[in-house]
C-alpha cells in the first residue's frame, strides 16, 4: 500500500515541471532550436537533376543553392543573387556574331550570352566525398567502399571545398545524362547551346558502358556553356529568352560537385541507397542528416554557410507584422528542422493543437474548429485558435484549376458560333463560386482568365473580369443568370438542350480519373450545374494511364486539369494554350488543342518581352480572346491556409520562393512554457483508478487477515 502512495504522489510531483508526460520527442532536444513539422508524401528524388514535385523541393531548396532566388518578402516575386553577385542581364548577338543592343527587335537575336560570376568564399557542406589523404587523394575512391556502410555517417572523414564555376556547369551537364531522365532536358535541350548534342553524345557513350559504370562529364564538352574563370561561366541560350532567369532559380541549376557524382557511382553504393538521389550535397544553409522517408527526415544546419543576412525591406505591412524585426541579422536562424511523416490529418492536426508541430495546414476535418468564415466572406480565426495564439496565414496559390474543351471534338470545339456558344454557355452556368464555398471552405477565388494573382498580367477588378461569364455590378462581378446561358445554347442550334433539326437531346462527356473522397459528390453538383441549361452530362471515369492517352489521341470531350507555375511570367501560363503546344498534333501541354492564329501571334510577340506596359496591353488582348473563344472553363485559383504558433517567427506565405526555412525564427521557451501548459496530465482518473483499487484491495486484505488469525487460534 505504501508503495501505490508513493507512486501517486511521485507522479503528481512530475507533473509539475518538466517534459509532458505525451511529448513524442527526445528529453534531450527539450528547449532546442528545432522547428518540428510534418510532412505527408515521401519525396522520391533529391537528385536535383531529377526532382520537380512539391514534396521534395521542400527539402531540396534548403539543401541547394542554384544561382538565383527570390526575395522573401517582397510581392510580385522579385530575383535577387543567391550565390551571384548580382542577377545576369543578357547581352544579345546575331546570327554574325555582333552584339546587339539591349532592345534590339527579338526576330534579330540569334542567342542570348548570361554571363554569372559567383561570390567568393562559399563552401559545401562536410561531406565524405571531399574527404583525402595525406597525399590529397581522394579517401573513400577504390574498391570496396561500400562495403559494411549503410549511410553517410558512416565514412567518418570529412572534407569540403569553395564552390566555383565547374561545380555549375557540371550539373547543366547532368541534365543531359541519359539514365538521369531529368524532366527539362528536352526543354533546356532546345534552348541551351549544344545541350541536345550532348544528350546524344552521352547516349552513345552510355551504351559502351555497363549500367553502373560512371560517366564522367568533365570527359564530354558543352559548347553553350563555356567557363571564363574559376568563379565565372557564360550560357548561350538560342534567340531572346527572358524566362531563363527563373530557371535560375530552381534546383535544376543547382552546383553538383565532380566528386560527390564520382564518389556515390562507385560499385555497392546504390544497392544501399548511398546516391546523390537519397544523400543530397550542397552549399545551401541546411544538410540532410536523417533520411528515412517513411517516417522521419531531418535538417542539420550546414556549418560552411555564411554570407546572407535577413531582408530589411519588404512591402506594405511587413513591418507592422513584425516581419523586419531581424533585419541585417546572419542567416539562418533555426538550427535543425525535423519532418515526421503523417498519413491521417486528424493525429497531425492533434499534435499541432499540442505545441508538438509549430505550424499546420488545415484539411476539410478541422476547417470549422480553426476557421470562422463571416456572412461577407471574410476568414478569421476561432476563438479558440486566437486564445492560443495561433496566426492564419492566406495566400492565393499561383496556380489554376480549369475544365477544359477538345477544340478538335465536332460538337463542343472549334472557333465557329456553334461550338464557342455552348462553351460560353457551360462557362457561365458551372457557377464556381459555389463551388469553392462548398468543396473548398472558401479556399479559393473564381479565375477570371488563366493567370492566377501575383502573375505580370493579372488584373483585379472591373479590367480583369472575364466579362462573357460576369456582369460588373456595384464594384465587383455578378455571374450572368442563367437564363443568357439557355439564350446561348438555343443560339448554338439547341434549344432547350435538344438538336433543332433531329430533335436529340444534346449529350456532353466528361472524362475523368475519378476515386478520391468527395468526388461522387462533385461529380453530381456538376451534372445538375449542365442541367440548369438542359444538357446531359455523362461522366466516364478511367484510370490515369487511359486518361493521358486519351488526352494524346484527342479521345475527350471534356477534362478537368491544373497548372502550377514553374515560375511567374504569363509565359508559362499562356503556352498552355498556345497552338504549337497541341497535345494532339504535337504532344504538348495544350490538351484542349487550342488554336486561334491571332492568340499564336500575340503570344509569339509577347513571350520574350520585359514587363512593360506593352506586354501588359498584349496580354490583355490575349485574355480577351481566351474568354470570348473559351477553350477552358476558367476554374479557379487554391488560397492556401496555414496556421503557425505564436512562437514560429518571421513565417510569410512564399508560394514561388521554395528555400524559406533559413528565414524562420523559433522561440524555444515560449514554446516549451505553452506545451506544458497544454499538456498537463489528467490526475483524477488516476486517483479514481487508484481509490477503486483501494476500495478492492482493502476489504480483500482484511477478510484475509481474520481468516489468517482464526487459522491461528485453532
Amino acid at each position: 500500500m505504501r508503495k501505490i502512495l508513493a507512486c501517486l504522489a511521485l507522479a503528481t510531483a512530475l507533473s509539475g515541471c518538466g517534459q509532458s508526460w505525451n511529448d513524442p520527442y527526445p528529453a534531450a532536444d527539450a528547449g532546442r532550436n528545432i522547428l518540428y513539422t510534418a510532412f505527408t508524401e515521401r519525396p522520391k528524388h533529391l537528385d536535383p537533376a531529377q526532382s520537380y514535385t512539391e514534396d521534395e523541393i521542400t527539402f531540396t531548396a534548403q539543401i541547394y543553392q542554384p544561382p538565383l532566388q527570390y526575395h522573401y518578402l517582397k510581392r510580385p516575386y522579385e530575383l535577387i543573387p543567391a550565390t551571384l553577385e548580382q542577377v545576369p542581364v543578357p547581352r544579345f548577338y546575331d546570327a554574325a556574331g555582333r552584339e546587339l543592343a539591349h532592345d534590339a527587335p527579338v526576330e534579330q537575336i540569334a542567342e542570348s550570352v548570361y554571363e554569372l560570376k559567383l561570390k567568393p568564399g562559399i563552401k559545401f557542406q562536410p561531406h565524405p566525398a571531399f574527404a583525402v589523404d595525406a597525399q590529397g587523394q581522394p579517401e573513400y575512391v577504390g574498391p570496396g567502399i561500400a562495403d559494411g556502410r549503410q549511410k553517410v555517417s558512416d565514412f567518418p572523414k570529412l572534407g569540403s571545398r569553395e564552390l566555383n564555376a565547374d561545380d555549375y556547369i557540371y550539373q547543366i551537364k547532368r541534365l543531359a545524362h541519359p539514365r538521369l531522365h531529368s524532366p527539362i532536358f528536352g526543354m533546356m535541350a532546345d534552348k541551351i547551346v549544344g545541350l541536345k548534342e550532348l544528350g546524344d553524345s552521352l547516349q552513345k557513350a552510355a551504351k559502351d558502358k555497363p549500367a553502373d559504370e560512371w560517366l564522367d562529364l568533365d570527359a564530354f564538352a558543352l559548347t553553350g556553356v563555356e567557363k571564363v574563370d574559376v568563379h565565372t561561366w557564360r550560357i548561350r541560350i538560342k534567340g531572346k529568352y527572358p524566362q531563363f532567369a527563373y530557371w535560375l532559380a530552381m534546383p535544376f541549376f543547382a552546383p553538383v560537385p565532380r566528386e560527390a557524382d564520382r564518389f556515390f557511382a562507385q560499385p555497392g553504393m546504390a544497392a544501399k541507397n548511398l546516391t546523390l538521389d537519397w544523400w543530397p550535397v550542397g552549399t545551401g544553409p541546411y544538410m540532410l542528416s536523417e533520411n528515412d522517408p517513411n517516417r522521419r527526415m531531418v535538417l542539420s544546419r550546414n556549418p560552411n554557410f555564411h554570407g546572407q543576412a535577413y531582408p530589411c525591406e519588404g512591402e506594405a505591412g511587413d513591418r507592422e507584422a513584425g516581419l523586419l524585426d531581424d533585419c541585417g541579422k546572419a542567416l539562418p536562424f533555426i538550427d535543425q528542422a525535423v519532418f515526421t511523416r503523417e498519413k491521417e490529418a486528424i493525429p497531425y492536426w492533434n499534435k499541432f493543437l499540442q505545441g508538438y508541430y509549430d505550424a499546420s495546414g488545415i484539411s476539410s476535418d478541422s476547417f470549422d474548429q480553426a476557421v470562422r468564415v463571416n456572412v461577407g466572406g471574410d476568414v478569421a480565426l476561432t476563438d479558440e485558435m486566437r486564445d492560443k495564439g495561433i496566426r492564419l496565414l492566406t495566400s492565393v496559390k499561383p496556380s489554376t484549376f480549369y475544365m477544359g474543351f477538345n477544340l478538335l471534338d465536332p460538337v463542343i470545339g472549334g472557333l465557329g458560333a456553334r461550338g464557342t456558344k455552348l462553351r460560353q454557355a457551360i462557362s457561365i452556368a458551372i457557377d464556381e463560386e459555389e463551388f469553392i464555398s462548398i468543396f473548398q471552405n472558401g479556399r479559393g477565388i473564381a479565375a477570371q482568365s488563366p493567370l492566377p494573382p501575383g502573375i505580370f498580367g493579372y488584373e483585379p477588378g472591373e479590367l480583369g473580369v472575364n466579362g462573357v461569364v460576369y456582369d460588373w455590378v456595384d464594384g465587383k462581378p455578378r455571374r450572368k443568370p442563367i437564363e443568357a446561358a439557355k439564350k446561348l445554347v438555343a443560339e448554338a442550334g439547341y434549344p432547350n438542350g435538344r438538336d433543332e433539326k433531329s430533335g436529340e437531346p444534346l449529350v456532353v462527356y466528361l472524362d475523368t480519373t475519378g476515386g478520391g473522397m468527395g468526388e461522387k459528390s462533385r461529380l453530381d453538383w456538376l451534372t445538375r450545374q449542365f442541367a440548369r441549361i438542359d444538357i446531359q452530362l455523362v461522366i466516364r471515369s478511367t484510370d490515369f494511364n487511359r486518361f493521358q492517352d486519351k488526352l494524346r489521341k484527342g479521345n475527350v470531350q471534356l477534362y478537368y486539369l491544373g497548372w502550377n507555375a514553374d515560375y511567374p511570367d504569363p509565359e508559362n501560363f499562356f503556352f498552355l494554350l498556345h497552338g504549337e503546344e497541341s497535345r494532339v498534333a504535337r504532344g504538348g501541354e495544350n490538351s484542349s488543342n487550342y488554336a486561334n492564329p491571332e492568340f499564336d501571334r500575340l503570344f509569339t510577340k509577347m513571350k520574350n518581352m520585359d514587363n512593360t506596359p506593352e506586354r501588359l496591353s498584349i496580354v490583355r488582348q490575349m485574355n480577351r480572346l481566351l474568354q470570348h473563344d473559351a477553350p477552358w472553363v476558367f476554374g479557379l485559383h487554391p488560397k492556401s491556409y496555414t496556421l503557425g504558433h505564436r512562437w514560429l517567427k518571421n513565417r510569410k506565405p512564399n508560394d514561388v520562393g521554395n528555400n524559406i526555412l533559413k528565414y524562420q525564427r523559433i522561440d524555444a521557451a515560449e514554446r516549451a512554457a505553452a506545451r506544458r501548459e497544454w499538456n498537463k496530465p489528467l490526475l483524477w482518473p488516476l486517483a479514481v483508478g487508484f481509490l477503486v483499487i483501494v476500495l478492492a484491495v482493502v476489504p480483500a486484505m482484511v477478510g484475509y487477515r481474520r481468516r489468517e488469525r482464526r487459522a491461528a487460534l485453532r
